[in-house]
């Protein structure tokens, strides 16, 4: 019995020498999972963090920014109005010699810094009421405000290409639901003393955007480096000239990627429209 209890005294201490690095391994490498699982779950709420801030508080922020443009570009209006009542009378027609309806309105030009507002977009198609003050520039600055204005394309109602730039999600998500425009849609573009009413390019009947007489597409996706896209006459060199008087939104596709953009073209729809003619706007702004 004392030999067996001999042999098995040294058998049990070679064992827990042996069995050491073994546990020691194991213990390490316990480490590295519970360290990398911990890291995960760090990235993993930081990411859902980002994604919070970017789908909600940057739209609250956003609402917050139009509210106050909206304030601000309405009380400039009030304060500096540019828009005069329609002329009446005798007088009147006797010193254009025509009567005051029969004259064209002519808008005043518009003079505006970066990042200053100086529109207001209607989409009917994008809910009622849809209304987003537009600033002039078109970077990330300007664009967590609201909608924005490539510098250097058309004004409201000049020949060639008034291009607005606006974010699908997060700041606000202005153009969310730009993919939803059907050709013949009223866009509606509002300024200090004009209306101007531009349509969504298309054949209004079949919903094809490819079938407006132009050959210009009403929607088309395109890379974020192709600028021919907002060029005075859509789609031709940018520096050819306008052949007629257009609108185009840009915004990032598909939803949650900036890997391409969705383009919207529309064509001004008649004369612009005075204010002090039609102080609630025109018909377009009921769809």
């Amino acid at each position: 019995m004392s030999s067996a209890i001999d042999l098995g005294e040294p058998a049990a201490v070679s064992d827990g020498a042996a069995g050491e690095p073994a546990r020691r391994r194991h213990d390490w490498a316990r480490t590295v999972v519970r360290g990398t699982g911990q890291t995960l779950i760090t990235i993993g709420l930081v990411a859902l963090l980002l994604v919070a801030y970017e789908l909600w508080v940057t739209d609250l922020l956003a609402a917050r920014s139009q509210q106050q443009l909206s304030e601000e570009i309405h009380q400039q209006w009030q304060e500096a109005p540019t828009v005069s009542p329609a002329e009446a009378g005798p007088t009147a027609a006797t010193r254009s010699g025509t009567a005051p309806s029969d004259r064209a309105w002519t808008p005043a030009p518009i003079d505006v810094g970066v990042g200053d507002p100086f529109a207001v977009l209607h989409i009917p198609r994008l809910g009622d009421g849809y209304s987003r003050v537009v600033v002039e520039g078109a970077a990330q600055d300007q664009l967590a405000q609201g909608p924005g204005h490539y510098i250097g394309t058309a004004m409201p109602g000049e020949q060639g290409n008034v291009a607005l730039a606006g974010h699908r999600v997060g700041r606000g998500s202005p153009f969310l639901d730009l993919d939803q425009m059907r050709p013949g849609d009223p866009i509606v573009v509002e300024t200090a003393d004009s209306w101007f009413v531009y349509r969504v390019l298309g054949d209004p009947a079949t919903r094809s955007f490819a079938g407006d007489p132009s050959g210009i597409p009403g929607q088309e996706i395109v890379r974020p480096t192709d600028v021919s896209a907002i060029s005075p006459t859509p789609d031709s060199p940018w520096d050819g000239p306008a052949s007629g008087a257009y609108l185009t939104l840009t915004t990032c596709h598909p939803k949650f990627s900036a890997q391409q953009r969705l383009i919207i073209h529309a064509r001004l729809d008649g004369a612009p429209l005075s204010k002090a003619a039609a102080p609630d706007g025109p018909p377009a702004l009921k769809g």
